[in-house]
C-alpha cells in the first residue's frame, strides 16, 4: 500500500514554531533553556538528522533568543541543507578547538537546562566542567510532553504508518504459520512493512506457544505448531513517523480457554479505547483496561503498562500507566495494548494506536481484533 500522494512536507516555519514552543515550555517549567543533541528531539525540532558521534552537535533553545545550532565545521554543509536551517543560526567549530568554549557563551552561567535523554555523557560533563554553575535535567523528566501533541501534518503521517501496518497484518494472515519458524514469520512481517512504505522496521515480535507469554520475545528458531497461539507485534517508521500494532492469531481452532482469554483481552482493549477523551488522566486508560482483566481473575498476568506514546519514535511519552496524571490533550497519540501472559503456556495481546480527538479518541489501526485462525 502506498499513499495516493506523499504527505505535505514540513517547512522551515513548522520547525520555527516547534522550536519557539519548546523554548517557551522550558521557560514555563523554570528552565533557562533546552539543549538538544542528535536524535529524535533534534529531528522533530529542526528536521536535521546527523550521526551521534564524539563531535559535539547541540541545539540551544532559550525563550526570547534565536535558536542556535552548534555543529562541527565538517558537518556544517549538511546542517545548512536541513529544512529547519533557515529558522536557526549555525555556529561551527573546527577539530582542535574546544566545542564547549563555543557553546558556553550561549548558556546562562548558573542556569538549569533541559537536555536530551540521549546526549552523550562526555558532552554533558564537558559543559559542566566549562560552566560548573550550570545544572541539567533530562527532557523526559522536565518536558515530557515536548513531542506529545501532534499537529495535523504529523497525524497524517501517523495514520499512513498505521494503515501500512494494517495492510501488513492483512497479508500475514494469508501465509502459512504451521511448520515454519518464528524468524520466518518475522522476516515476512519486516518485508511487508517495507513493501507498504516503511523506511525502517523497529521490531517484529513473533511469540508462538509458550514464547507468547514473554511480551517482548525476540523471534527465535522455535517451529510453530498446529494448536499454537501466536502473538504478533510489529512496527517501524513511515514518512518519519511510527507504527505499532499487535494482534494474536491461532494455528487451527483454539481451545475454549484460549478463546476465553482472547475475549477478555479484547474486552479490556475496547474498555481502554473507550476511556480516551480530552482531560482524562493517562492513568485512567490503564485503569479501564486493567479493571476488565482483573475482574476475570487474570490481573497478575497483565504485567506491563497499557500504552506508550508514539511519534518520531515508536516509544515516547506519554505513558498509560498508574501514577501518570498528565491529562489527555487532542493530538496526543499512544498505544492501547493490554495483554494476558500465562507462563509456559501462551500469551495474548491486542494493540491499536489511538489519537485523542476533541470529543473522544480515534483508532489509527482498524484491522479485526477477533482471534484470527491461520494455517
Amino acid at each position: 500500500m502506498t499513499s495516493p500522494h506523499p504527505p505535505v512536507p514540513f517547512t522551515a516555519d513548522d520547525y520555527r514554531a516547534r522550536m519557539a514552543r519548546a523554548a517557551e515550555s522550558a521557560a514555563e517549567a523554570g528552565l533557562a533553556g533546552v539543549l538538544v543533541a542528535p536524535g529524535p528531539d533534534l529531528v522533530h525540532l529542526t528536521g536535521y538528522q546527523p550521526g551521534n558521534t564524539e563531535r559535539l552537535t547541540l541545539l540551544v533553545l532559550k525563550a526570547g533568543q534565536d535558536p542556535v545550532l552548534v555543529v562541527p565545521t565538517l558537518e556544517a554543509p549538511d546542517a545548512e541543507r536541513a529544512v529547519g536551517a533557515p529558522a536557526l543560526t549555525l555556529r561551527d567549530w573546527t577539530d582542535g578547538k574546544d566545542p564547549y568554549a563555543v557553546t558556553a557563551p550561549l548558556l546562562d552561567v548558573g542556569g538549569r537546562f533541559g537536555i536530551s535523554d540521549n546526549a552523550w555523557a562526555m558532552h554533558l560533563l564537558g559543559l559542566q566542567q566549562f560552566l560548573p554553575g550550570t545544572s541539567y535535567v533530562s527532557l523526559t523528566t522536565a518536558l515530557p510532553m515536548l513531542r506529545a501533541v501532534k499537529d495535523a501534518a504529523e497525524l497524517e503521517r501517523l495514520a499512513a504508518a498505521g494503515a501500512a501496518a494494517d495492510a501488513t497484518y492483512e497479508e500475514i494472515l494469508k501465509v502459512r504459520f504451521s511448520g515454519r519458524r518464528e524468524t520466518d514469520i518475522a522476516a515476512d512481517l519486516a518485508a511487508l512493512l517495507k513493501q507498504f512504505g516503511h523506511s525502517q522496521v523497529d521490531f517484529t515480535v513473533v511469540g508462538s506457544g509458550p514464547n507468547g507469554a514473554n511480551p517482548h520475545h525476540e523471534a527465535g528458531d522455535r517451529t510453530i505448531e498446529h494448536g499454537d497461539m501466536v502473538v504478533l507485534d510489529f512496527g517501524g517508521l513511515k514518512h518519519g513517523y511510527g507504527s505499532d500494532t499487535s494482534r494474536t492469531v491461532h494455528v487451527g481452532e483454539p481451545t475454549a480457554e484460549e478463546q476465553r482469554v482472547h475475549d477478555i483481552v479484547r474486552e479490556a482493549q475496547e474498555a481502554g479505547c473507550r476511556a480516551v477523551r480530552p482531560g482524562v488522566a493517562c492513568q485512567e486508560i490503564d485503569r479501564a483496561a486493567r479493571a476488565v482483566i482483573t475482574e476475570f481473575g487474570y490481573g497478575e498476568r497483565f504485567i506491563h503498562r497499557t500504552g506508550h506514546g508514539i511519534g518520531v519514535t515508536t516509544h515516547e511519552p506519554p505513558y498509560m500507566i498508574e501514577g501518570e496524571e498528565q491529562p489527555l490533550v487532542p493530538g496526543m497519540c499512544f498505544s492501547v495494548e493490554p495483554g494476558i501472559y500465562l507462563p509456559g503456556r501462551f500469551g495474548v495481546r491486542i494493540e491499536d494506536i489511538v489519537t485523542v480527538t476533541e470529543d473522544g479518541g480515534r483508532r489509527l489501526n482498524t484491522t479485526g481484533r477477533e482471534l484470527a485462525i491461520v494455517e
